[in-house]
C-alpha cells in the first residue's frame, strides 16, 4: 500500500505515532485491542497485524478510506475502555485538550494513551498538555514529529483539570448568541468573512431546491434562507460530522418552513442529485497548510454537474485562488464577479 501523501508530504505523524510499536518500547494489547482517535489510514496500519484496532473519525473523507481499507469503525459517543488509546491530535489547542482527556477516559485501568504530533504543529505544546493530565510521558522526536505517550494509568493525575478540558470542545453560544459553534470547526469562534461577504450579496431572487456545499456549521445556509423566500428546500453537505451537528442544531428554527437535509458526505466524490440553486464557500486547505485549489475546483466541477439547466452558483473564494479562469469558465455558460473585497472574490455561475 502506497503511503498517504498530503500537499505538503508524506503522513508522518501517522508513521512516527507507530514506532513505538515497532521498536519494541512498547506492545500492543493482547487483548482487548486499541482505539484510535481521529484515526487516518496509511501503509503504517498495515505493515503488521494490529488485532483488535478500533478507529474514530469526523471528517468523512478519512472515514471512507478507513472503511476501504478494511478497519472498523466506532462512533465518537462510544463508551467503551481499552488498553492501548491511540491519538492524532487536531491543531486547534482547546480541541486537542478536549481529545486527550476523552482519550485518558478510554483508556482502561493499566493502559496507555499514545499520541503524535508534528514539530510545526505544536508538539512540544502537546506533549506539555498530557504530561497535564496524565503525570510524565516517554517520548522521542523523528521524522520532524514528536511521538509521546503515557505510564500505566489509573485515572487522570489531575482530576479537576480533566473534568474541565473534557467540555472544552462543547457546543458553545457565538456572534452574540446566533449560532452554536465548537472549538476545531472552520472559523469556529467567528462569522468567517469570506462566507459574510458571500452572504451579503446574495440575491432575493435565488429559489427552488439549493444545496449547500462545505456548509460548516450553518453560518451560510441560515443566511440564504433568510435573505431568500422562494427556496423550498435546502440540502447541507459537509464533510466533519462535529460541524454538521452544529448545522442541524443552528437550522432547527427553519425546519417548520423550508425542506432541510443534512449529509454527512465528500463532496468531492459527487451529489447524485439536481439543484436549482447552489452556494458555497469552498475549502482551500486539507492535511498540512498548504493551498489546495484543487478541492475548490472539484467543488466547482461538482456544482456544474449537480445543477439543473439555468441553475446558479454563488461561491467566494480567496482571491489569489484562478478558478475563473481554469475552471468557471469552462463549466457554465455565464460568469461574473459579483464583488471583491479582504481579499476575497464572490461568483456568480449559472449553467446553460
Amino acid at each position: 500500500m502506497k503511503p498517504r501523501v498530503y500537499a505538503d508530504g508524506p503522513d508522518s505523524a501517522l508513521e512516527t505515532l507507530l514506532l513505538p510499536l515497532a521498536d519494541g518500547s512498547l506492545s500492543w494489547p493482547r487483548e482487548g485491542g486499541a482505539l484510535f482517535l481521529r484515526a487516518r489510514d496509511g501503509w503504517p496500519l498495515h505493515q503488521r497485524a494490529l488485532p483488535g484496532l478500533l478507529c474514530e473519525q469526523s471528517f468523512k473523507p478519512d472515514a471512507d478510506a478507513l472503511q476501504r481499507s478494511g478497519l472498523a469503525l466506532v462512533e465518537a459517543d462510544a463508551d467503551s475502555r481499552h488498553p492501548l488509546v491511540l491519538v492524532l491530535p487536531p491543531r486547534q489547542r482547546e480541541e486537542a485538550r478536549a481529545l486527550y482527556a476523552r482519550a485518558i477516559a478510554r483508556t482502561a485501568p493499566g493502559g496507555r494513551v499514545l499520541a503524535c504530533v508534528r514539530n510545526d504543529e505544536g508538539a512540544k505544546s502537546g506533549e506539555a498538555d498530557l504530561t497535564r493530565l496524565a503525570g510524565p510521558l516517554g517520548q522521542f522526536s523523528k521524522n520532524k514529529c514528536r511521538v509521546f505517550w503515557t505510564a500505566p494509568l489509573d485515572g487522570p493525575a489531575d482530576a479537576a483539570l480533566f473534568e474541565a478540558w473534557l467540555g472544552l470542545d462543547a457546543p458553545r453560544a457565538i456572534a452574540g448568541g446566533r449560532f452554536l459553534s465548537r472549538p476545531g470547526v472552520f472559523a469556529w469562534d467567528r462569522i468567517d468573512p469570506a462566507s459574510a461577504l458571500l452572504a451579503a450579496h446574495l440575491p432575493g431572487d435565488l429559489q427552488g431546491a439549493a444545496a449547500d456545499l462545505g456548509a460548516g456549521y450553518g453560518y451560510l445556509a441560515s443566511e440564504l434562507l433568510a435573505r431568500c423566500p422562494r427556496i423550498a428546500s435546502l440540502d447541507l453537505y459537509e464533510a466533519e460530522n462535529r460541524a454538521l451537528e452544529l448545522a442541524r442544531a443552528n437550522l432547527a428554527p427553519r425546519a417548520g418552513s423550508v425542506a432541510l437535509e443534512f449529509h454527512w458526505h465528500d463532496v468531492t466524490t459527487g451529489l447524485g442529485r439536481r439543484f436549482d440553486t447552489i452556494i458555497s464557500n469552498p475549502p482551500f486547505h486539507a492535511q498540512g497548510r498548504a493551498d489546495r485549489p484543487d478541492i475548490g475546483r472539484r467543488f466547482i466541477t461538482v456544482a456544474a454537474q449537480a445543477l439543473n439547466p439555468g441553475g446558479r452558483l454563488w461561491m467566494v473564494a480567496n482571491r489569489h485562488l484562478p478558478y475563473e479562469a481554469e475552471l468557471l469558465a469552462q463549466k457554465f455558460a455565464s460568469v461574473r464577479t459579483v464583488a471583491q473585497d479582504r481579499g476575497f472574490k464572490v461568483f456568480e455561475a449559472t449553467r446553460d
